[in-house]
């Protein structure tokens, strides 16, 4: 299977089609400004704490499954089953629009192999769902043998899908949280710049251990956050600080300064904060203590 895979990620017309897609996506997000941020932070699974994706798509894969179970228990003999089995057609192919939706605007800020895998998904998932549409017409025209038939075709191509979107998480590790939580800065202070190095407005990576941690300064105050952004690894150094936020500069995720909740995503997971202080004119970070 993955000697396959390989070999289809290398097709022109996959790379081709994979950034003319994402180029859509986000030019569609893009201009719609404000409002489209708010729809994307809905989509990513901001307001969750946690990618929106792998919740919604639990909604088509359950319904074609009791439809799987119910056409089954039709072929034996149990006629009362046919109802059931095109509603939960009809509630998957409901879930599959949500799911496509929250797919999309996820796999938007990929590049090179995962975003090759995630056209692959998006088009096997597609087809899937448009199996499934031939199936309800089918059933409701009283061809119910065709409706069986072509959910069944329609449940392999949503099991291949599954498999890409495995590839996905397990493999290319999309909607993961890519903060460093295995690692974090020693338990008491430890200097780690001088405070003379941090001017008003301005942010520095510093190493707290073998942690990267971002320092900033505003407002007077000073703030440590891991430097990894949660989003996909981005170094949020090198992004900008405005409204006590900080912004990453790879896909814009933006996280609180104080707390390190995400404000905006595409994010879906908080920055780890972190304590910071100032001792002899030195800028010393922790670990926030339980207590916190």
């Amino acid at each position: 299977m993955q000697t396959t895979l390989e070999n289809i990620e290398r097709q022109d017309w996959v790379e081709q089609g994979s950034e003319s897609v994402q180029q859509a996506v986000t030019s569609a997000y893009s201009a719609g400004g404000s409002r489209g941020q708010q729809i994307a932070n809905f989509l990513n699974g901001t307001w969750l704490g946690h990618p929106l994706h792998p919740v919604v798509v639990a909604l088509p894969i359950g319904s074609w499954t009791a439809t799987l179970a119910l056409d089954a228990l039709e072929l034996m003999g149990k006629q009362e089953m046919a109802a059931g089995a095109d509603a939960t057609v009809a509630v998957g192919l409901l879930g599959a629009l949500g799911s496509a939706a929250s797919g999309l605007t996820q796999w938007q800020y990929t590049i090179e192999k995962p975003r090759r895998v995630g056209l692959l998904h998006g088009l096997v998932n597609a087809s899937a769902t448009t199996l499934y549409a031939v199936s309800l017409l089918a059933r409701l025209r009283g061809a119910r043998r065709m409706g069986r038939l072509t959910a069944l075709l329609g449940y392999g191509m949503v099991t291949l899908g599954g498999y890409l979107g495995g590839e996905l998480s397990y493999r290319y590790r999309l909607g993961v949280d890519h903060a460093p939580e295995e690692e974090t800065p020693p338990s008491d202070f430890v200097a780690v710049l001088a405070e003379a190095e941090l001017a008003e407005g301005t942010m520095k990576q510093v190493m707290a251990g073998t942690v990267p941690v971002l320092l900033a300064r505003q407002g007077g105050h000073i703030y440590a956050l891991a430097n990894t952004c949660s989003h996909l690894g981005g170094p949020l150094n090198e992004g900008t600080l405005e409204r006590d936020c900080v912004t990453c500069p790879w896909h814009g995720s933006q996280f609180a300064l104080d707390d390190g909740r995400v404000v905006n995503g595409p994010a879906t997971f908080p920055q780890p904060a972190y304590e910071a202080r100032v001792r002899n004119g030195q800028i010393e970070v922790r670990t926030k203590s339980n207590s916190d």
